[in-house]
């Protein structure tokens, strides 16, 4: 019987600097050659940063020859620039999509009083994207609830309407205790939803700037990973990452997960030794 691994995917954010697309481009082509299955990079809120997200997914396809998947957002954007978005990224080649509300602007009321130029839901703008176009289309999921949900119950229904949209997969929020997503896994599939899940893992590059993440994503931090971080020297945190990152990841392959999407941070180094150390490089 042949073992099969699993997939990976990984994603990465659009460089500010030009020294820092150049950098993005050589991470890219490094963990390119663990052979992924797609990549994506994440979506500014600006114009220009918009634009520039598409730039750098364009170069990347080109660099790499994998696929790469844009996000696009639609909180606070009326549904006809959505549309002219959607058609502009399909034109460029472009025809995997990470379909997501969006971070909340601190000076908006949302939701905006009912008004059709706005999409209200996740589950609609998936909809309409997919009606636009062919796109692929992956979702976030949050195994210990969104930040902005009033209930994981809640979460799982909003979760199962992106997907009975149209959504092809959920990617879900950064997790350290793998017991929340196997729970998640349990309860999504009691209300039938049968698309994959894909674990969405961190790699620790900054202890304290991943806690105050967590602490943003509703994320919980075991007491064990803060212990060893907190006890030791800052020149052993590089190697308690990838243990950490490692240990968890064969705990997800021992029960069965088949892809893994890994959050790189625009960082490939310490992530491209942690997969080969798992076989993650077919």
């Amino acid at each position: 019987m042949i073992e099969t691994k699993p997939t990976i995917s990984f994603e990465f954010f659009p460089a500010k600097t030009e020294a820092g697309l150049e950098k993005l481009k050589k991470d890219a082509a490094i963990l390119s050659g663990l052979n992924p299955t797609y990549m994506t990079v994440t979506y500014g809120a600006g114009g220009s940063t918009q634009d520039k997200t598409f730039e750098i997914v364009e170069q990347m396809q080109e660099l790499t020859g994998k696929p790469i998947a844009s996000h696009l957002t639609y909180i606070n954007k009326p549904k006809k620039e959505i549309y002219a978005l959607a058609d502009e990224i399909w034109d460029r080649g472009i025809h995997h999509l990470v379909a997501l509300r969006g971070d909340m602007p601190e000076d908006l009321n949302w939701p905006l009083d009912p008004d059709e130029d706005y999409f209200q839901y996740t589950s609609h703008f998936v909809a309409a994207l997919k009606a636009r176009q062919d796109f692929e289309i992956s979702v976030g999921a949050y195994p210990e609830k969104h930040p902005d949900a009033p209930s994981l119950d809640a979460d799982i229904e909003a979760l199962m309407k992106k997907c009975d949209a149209g959504a092809d997969r959920a990617i879900t929020q950064f997790f350290f205790d793998n017991k929340h997503y196997y729970e998640f896994l349990e309860a999504c599939a009691k209300v039938g939803i049968n698309k994959p899940i894909v674990p969405g893992i961190l790699p620790i590059h900054d202890f304290e700037k991943m806690m105050g993440f967590a602490k943003m994503c509703n994320t919980t931090v075991p007491y064990e990973i803060q212990r060893r971080f907190i006890e030791s020297p800052p020149e052993d945190h590089t190697k308690i990452a990838e243990e950490i990152f490692i240990t968890q990841c064969r705990d997800l392959i021992e029960n069965g997960v088949s892809h893994f999407h890994f959050y790189t941070l625009n960082k490939a180094e310490m992530l491209e030794h942690a997969c080969r150390e798992l076989g993650l490089n077919k």
